[in-house]
């Protein structure tokens, strides 16, 4: 599934593709990942405007046009592809942006579980990121400790959860609670002040690692690139690394690096 790191190389490919460009034609070859908004709303609102700089909100891609604002998310398979209007169309290709400049850009997702949205004004788009919490990569250290010492859960479903912060998904809050040598199960409000601030600086670390690489790398130094072996093994210490479940999603620690209390 996208997280963060994978939304902001989005963010990339949309600036470095469609920043500055006309939109010359809207076509949406499934109506299915629309939200909100019909095929001949979008098309109205997008045809002839000018992409500007596009931003990014945990999960959430912004691209603005000075008028309406296109707002996408991409679920667990969703991407945006830049290519040329000539370009082959892949099965997956949702909605198609052509722009001028001989450019186009493509909405590809398989499972259509996200998709686009359309924000007339900052009202609208207030009402659709409203619930989301403050930015991973951006949140300070003094609000990213109060987020925690405000929740009653476990100190992973805090991280994973969109309302509190807003751009961590399972393989990052795996990776950078290991990194932090805590358990997923700690409840968040017992950390102590060094724990919070241990928590803050590797997961500072780990976002900066992984938006460079453009996702969450699976290297061999990192938890992410042992999770799926067989006999999956950590990284740091060699130890049998753990697997569960929390909140629905699958959880992998290490006993060893990450003790309990």
């Amino acid at each position: 599934m996208p997280e963060l790191p994978d939304v902001e190389g989005f963010r990339q490919v949309l600036e470095s593709c469609a920043k500055g460009r006309v939109v010359r034609h809207v076509e949406v070859r499934d109506g299915g990942v629309l939200h909100g908004v019909g095929i001949r709303g979008l098309r109205d609102a997008l045809e002839g405007r000018r992409f500007g700089t596009p931003e990014r909100h945990g999960k959430w891609l912004l691209a603005r046009t000075g008028g309406p604002t296109l707002v996408l998310h991409f679920g667990m398979t969703g991407r945006l592809v830049c290519g040329r209007p000539d370009d082959a169309v892949e099965a997956h290709d949702r909605v198609l942006f052509t722009l001028s400049g001989d450019r186009q850009l493509r909405f590809r997702d398989q499972r259509k579980l996200q998709g686009l949205w359309l924000a007339h004004d900052d009202s609208d788009l207030d009402r659709l990121l409203g619930r989301q919490g403050p930015d991973a990569m951006a949140v300070d250290r003094a609000d990213f400790e109060a987020v925690l010492s405000s929740r009653r859960g476990h100190l992973k479903t805090a991280l994973t959860d969109q309302s509190a912060l807003a751009g961590l998904g399972n393989l990052l809050a795996d990776e950078i609670l290991w990194r932090a040598r805590l358990r997923p199960d700690r409840l968040a409000r017992e950390l102590t002040q060094d724990d919070r601030r241990r928590l803050y600086s590797e997961m500072r670390r780990t976002l900066r690692s992984a938006v460079s690489a453009g996702c969450v790398p699976p290297r061999d130094s990192w938890l992410t690139g042992h999770r799926d072996d067989p006999d999956p093994r950590c990284p740091r210490c060699g130890n049998g690394l753990r697997r569960s479940r929390m909140a629905g999603r699958g959880t992998v620690w290490c006993p060893r690096c990450q003790p309990e209390g």
